[in-house]
């Protein structure tokens, strides 16, 4: 797990900047309605998607458990510190609760929790914004990597759709791109090599075996496609 507080300085610079937060950000605006008025960006990390989303008539408020993340977000956004286990609000005092890039980084447990809680804080009607299947974007790039990649890898994301939405009634859908996150053949035969991910639970001889396969791949150094990320608006 990533130290976030010291990550905060450079997280930016090195996620993709202002292009993929105007991305993230765009998306999350089809999603809302005019009537959301009281918005929480949970684990919020540098504000740099919560600050594109705080227009006239909207107030929004970014959380996170991060001190060093939370110090360059309050230049942006007003912040909270808190954990999305336990919201700092009130019952059914949000009228949205956006959660961008984290249900993916929890347990299959914990995932229940945090969407429960993002529930009490939500008013009737409000909606819960999320990214859901996040791993699995790469894999449906359609390219040579994510076809040498899909049938191998293991899939059990504790951010599935299905799992996600239990409970909810889902009132929309969209995407967007990763910008700058597509990765060459190369960039991924590294990452395989250090144990990314889901890479860390397949027998060491398959792993070998997809590091040739990615060597023989044309183009060692040319990034494959940005994976675009599904996004949904869940209603209480």
């Amino acid at each position: 797990m990533l130290d976030y507080d010291r990550e905060a300085d450079h997280y930016d610079r090195t996620r993709g900047g202002d292009a993929r937060a105007a991305a993230a950000a765009t998306a999350i605006e089809e999603l809302l309605p005019d009537s959301a008025r009281v918005l929480a960006d949970i684990a919020c990390g540098t504000s740099i998607v919560t600050s594109r989303l705080a227009v006239p008539g909207r107030r929004v408020v970014g959380v996170d458990r991060s001190a060093g993340m939370l110090a360059v977000a309050r230049t942006r956004v007003d912040v909270v510190r808190g954990d999305a286990l336990a919201l700092p609000f009130a019952d059914g005092s949000l009228d949205a609760v956006t959660m961008i890039w984290l249900l993916h980084l929890l347990r299959p447990g914990t995932v229940a929790a945090a969407v429960r809680e993002a529930r009490r804080v939500l008013r009737p009607g409000g909606l819960l914004i999320t990214t859901v299947d996040k791993n699995d974007a790469v894999f449906a790039t359609g390219c040579d990597v994510a076809a040498v990649l899909g049938p191998v890898r293991v899939s059990a994301p504790s951010d599935a759709l299905d799992r996600v939405a239990e409970g909810f009634t889902v009132a929309g859908r969209t995407g967007f791109a990763g910008v700058g996150q597509g990765r060459s053949p190369r960039e991924w035969a590294r990452e395989i090599a250090d144990g990314f991910g889901w890479t860390r639970r397949v027998p060491a001889a398959e792993l070998a075996e997809l590091g040739l396969r990615l060597a023989a791949l044309p183009e060692q150094d040319r990034a494959r496609p940005d994976p675009v990320y599904t996004l949904v608006a869940l209603s209480t």
